[in-house]
């Protein structure tokens, strides 16, 4: 067989592109439990949303938990009722268990809302234009895994708006020689 020749062909088979052999399966942009993302679809906790039909992303924190509400909230009274109580008392006249005590019921309710902080941080929620209405797409209080999904569904959102990830605009090259 010479180099420069093509191979010879069984008589009745024909030339295949790859094309042709393999078509094209959607790349995962992101991949874990519960969270699928592709440039045609985002799927998280069971539900699918065409990535074309999402619009407006916009990162929200969520509220403050519940807990860490109410320790501040408790905190704030402490400290209001200490300064009337000491206001009518005079701070003069106070003995060290009243300083201790005073001390002790401004501290708790304090390091539960620092504590209730750190747990519990607010969660970073991913909301969207779907179909015409503001919807919660995704939520999650780890900040790394929020930023991954982000990223993931915006580089989704430009690879739906180009066509592809296989055959990027830019990268598709103009002319390409036949191999012989």
């Amino acid at each position: 067989m010479h180099a420069t020749r093509d191979n010879p062909r069984l008589p009745g088979t024909q030339s295949v592109t790859p094309d042709v052999v393999a078509p094209r399966i959607p790349v995962p942009l992101y991949r874990q439990p519960g969270i699928y993302i592709t440039p045609e679809w985002f799927i998280v906790a069971g539900r699918r949303f065409p990535v074309r039909e999402l619009s407006n992303l916009q990162t929200v924190r969520g509220s403050q938990d519940r807990l860490t509400g109410r320790a501040v909230g408790a905190t704030a009274v402490v400290l209001g009722a200490m300064g009337t109580a000491l206001g009518f008392r005079g701070i003069n006249h106070l003995t060290a268990a009243t300083y201790l005590a005073l001390a002790a019921a401004a501290f708790v309710p304090g390091v539960m809302a620092w504590f209730g902080h750190r747990v519990r941080p607010r969660s970073y929620e991913l909301w969207g234009q779907y179909r015409g209405l503001t919807t919660l797409l995704y939520s999650s209080d780890e900040e790394r895994q929020y930023g991954q999904v982000t990223r993931a569904l915006v580089r989704a959102q430009e690879a739906s708006r180009l066509g592809s990830l296989a055959d990027p605009v830019a990268s598709t090259p103009i002319w390409v020689p036949k191999r012989r």
